[in-house]
């Protein structure tokens, strides 16, 4: 296997620590990894949630806020309709709870049973029915096009909040709230998508600022002139600005474009004194501008800032640090009044570190990039979830969460970011995949903790049958997948039948991807409808597989590389003859990834000690787009050697003397490499790894997890 350690500029790394305030080694991690500019540098050195990106930045964000507030005053029914795996469960509870907490007459629909994937006609039209003027849509609703033009036509307005890639056309929607189709992040979560709206929703609800127009106002001497730098700025977000350059007495006001810009406005500035003193003197006496002086308020609430100018306050600025670009000092105003609200208005109260927990559950779940705002959602929810209440005195686990979490065995103990990944989120798709999701949505919604225990224990049980029932439809169609190779011309491999159960679809698609390295497609089979999903692979993008077969499907949609759709089974051969003509067209990354060990850094004896687990902590979570930190230490003494293995001594137990600290390592699948004399007890070996603690009865151990050794020469 190679090593490969890249080559980075030590300025660019002392550039780095200097600017971030990060050690050298962390800010070697970095540049090594390509994250060198504040904007993303930022989320991996920072937790707090004013870092998170403004709600309203989203496109359709302010319509479908209003549209659910004139629902809230005119006591409408309100659907919220979610997709039934963990992300579109957890995103319907989250949107669904808040809604029912601030009055609204809500209630709550998955996909169940025989159901396609997202809103379907029956919904709307039983809601109809019912009375129902307003859905909502969470993880799903992006390609429902029909769906949405019958609610239209039903007098039922419909807002879209989903993550997946729109299509050509997309539905005729009250408001879409889509994070692909304007936001600073593409990559939220579907449930990242709703606790989006709930953010913006809590806002509006209880900030006076709503809606409210106003604009930010500095002025600033610059050689003869002065510069006046407005911003003009709704719900936070800033919409517009202005610059102008004014020379005293060379110009009257109307002759620049101030009064236009402020007119209607709230003007908020910082030190009102100055800057009237300002106006005066470019203007003359008879030009006063109504400003209010936010300095001493927002001192009270951020004491740091108080009586500070904003040329200090840009030194001393956290957010600042991280700017792409020059900062200016109105810049440093807009920060600290976002700042300021945002401090008196979004505390960390139990119902929002609730909602994050929810939405780290369904960004994990549906295993979107842990970069960018993911990041702080993650680390946020999953620290919350902490059973420690020196960590998290005001919350612990959720309900539903919780009593997963007791059932799993997990109650009060320590478990990672692995473990919610691998253990709960399977136990909540269990639902879906068993046929029964709203067990797993009931979890999140019943109000009696006797009830709760016991969906939950449902749950695991379900999981035990899916495991059991991927095996069996594993053992049957592998070889359906392997010969399906040939046909697909190497580059994708098919398998369906009616023993596919619809629910493990996406399980072995994924198996099948993982084995051949090519996409791969399975696909249930019944009399009605032909139900399939597709995993991608060697970063193929299979929504241009699925678009040159889209007028076969009922439905289709997905993300770059995770798919599913519906067809009828008279389109059926049809779909196959285009996909033999389809893959030809596939081209893959070639590159040779798989036997590369990336290093992030080469540790000294004076690093390997357990203080590095500092780093390691400081870059979780990790997960897609961001891989577990691998370093490079050399020149250790391999002290002892045992074979372990349940079934064979497959694997290796070591413990590695790397001079200051001796350290516990684990090797897998390595037992024959001692076998055949590569390396020994006693020798001295250079070893590529990861890092992990190992807990028991609350303890950790720090070890290593080796991904390749070379003896010393």
């Amino acid at each position: 296997m190679q090593w490969e350690k890249k080559e980075i500029s030590s300025e660019q790394v002392k550039d780095i620590s200097s600017k971030y305030g990060c050690s050298l080694l962390t800010a070697s991690v970095l540049a090594r990894r390509g994250i060198t500019t504040g904007d993303s540098i930022q989320f991996f050195l920072e937790d707090d949630l004013r870092f998170l990106h403004n709600p309203f930045e989203m496109h359709g964000m302010e319509d479908a806020v209003e549209r659910i507030l004139a629902a809230k005053d005119e006591g409408e029914k309100v659907l919220v309709f979610g997709d039934s795996d963990v992300d579109g469960i957890t995103g319907t509870a989250l949107l669904a709870g808040y809604l029912n907490d601030i009055g609204l007459d809500v209630s709550w629909r998955i996909p169940a049973g025989d159901e396609p994937y997202g809103l379907s006609k029956k919904a709307v039209e039983e809601f109809a029915e019912d009375y129902g003027t307003l859905i909502i849509t969470v993880d799903c609703g992006i390609s429902c096009l029909e769906e949405i033009q019958l609610a239209n036509e039903l007098s039922v307005d419909v807002i879209i909040t989903d993550h997946h890639d729109p299509q050509e056309d997309v539905p005729d929607a009250l408001a879409i709230v889509n994070p692909k189709m304007g936001y600073p992040w593409k990559y939220l979560s579907g449930c990242g998508v709703a606790y989006k709206l709930v953010s913006a929703l809590r806002f509006a609800h209880a900030n006076d600022l709503y809606g409210q127009p106003m604009c930010l106002l500095n002025t600033r001497p610059v050689n003869e002139a002065w510069i006046i730098e407005v911003a003009k700025m709704r719900n936070l977000a800033v919409i517009e600005t202005m610059t102008e350059t004014v020379v005293p007495g060379m110009m009257a006001i109307g002759d620049t474009r101030l009064p236009a810009f402020l007119e209607g406005q709230q003007i908020l500035v910082w030190d009102a004194p100055v800057h009237k003193q300002a106006i005066t003197r470019l203007f003359g006496t008879g030009v006063e501008i109504g400003m209010l002086d936010i300095a001493g308020e927002i001192g009270r609430e951020i004491p740091s800032v108080a009586g500070k100018s904003l040329i200090r306050i840009r030194e001393l600025s956290t957010l600042a640090k991280y700017a792409v670009k020059e900062v200016t000092e109105l810049d440093v105003l807009i920060s600290l009044f976002c700042s300021f609200v945002r401090k008196k208005n979004t505390a960390n109260t139990t119902e929002e570190l609730y909602a994050l927990q929810l939405a780290a559950l369904g960004t994990i779940g549906d295993i979107m990039p842990l970069q960018n705002e993911n990041r702080i959602i993650v680390r946020n929810g999953f620290k919350s979830l902490s059973p420690d209440p020196a960590v998290t005195p005001q919350t612990g686990p959720r309900p539903g969460i919780a009593e997963l979490l007791d059932k799993l065995e997990l109650s009060g103990k320590h478990y990672d970011i692995k473990d919610i990944s691998w253990k709960i989120c399977p136990v909540i798709n269990a639902g879906r995949r068993m046929g029964n999701p709203y067990t797993a949505a009931d979890l999140f919604f019943a109000q009696d903790p006797v009830q709760r225990e016991k969906l939950a224990g449902e749950l695991v049980g379900m999981n035990e049958q899916r495991k059991h029932l991927e095996g069996e439809v594993w053992n049957k169609f592998k070889p359906m997948a392997d010969k399906s190779l040939e046909d697909f011309d190497g580059k994708l491999s098919l398998v369906y039948g009616q023993e596919i159960n619809k629910g493990v679809t996406g399980l072995i698609a994924q198996r099948i991807a993982r084995l051949h390295n090519v996409p791969a497609i399975a696909v249930c089979c019944t009399p009605v409808v032909y139900t399939g999903s597709i995993r991608s692979a060697r970063n193929y993008n299979i929504s241009s597989l699925l678009e040159q077969c889209s007028d076969l499907f009922i439905d289709c949609g997905g993300h770059e590389f995770a798919g599913g759709f519906s067809l009828v089974p008279n389109n059926w051969d049809s779909f196959t003859d285009r996909l033999a003509n389809v893959v030809h067209s596939i081209e893959f990354d070639e590159s040779p990834d798989d036997n590369i060990l990336r290093i992030d850094a080469e540790l000294p004896p004076g690093h390997l000690t357990p203080d590095i687990f500092d780093l390691v902590d400081r870059f979780e979570p990790y997960g897609k787009d961001n891989e577990p930190l691998t370093f490079l230490a050399k020149n250790l003494i391999v002290e002892d050697i045992q074979f372990i293995g349940k079934d064979e001594s497959k694997h290796l137990k070591m413990v590695l003397n790397g001079g200051k600290h001796k350290w516990p390592a684990l090797y897998w699948n390595a037992a024959n490499r001692v076998i055949s004399g590569e390396f020994g007890k006693g020798d001295r070996i250079d070893a590529v790894f990861n890092l992990s603690r190992d807990w028991f009865k609350g303890i950790a151990t720090e070890q290593m997890i080796i991904c390749d050794v070379r003896k010393c020469s």
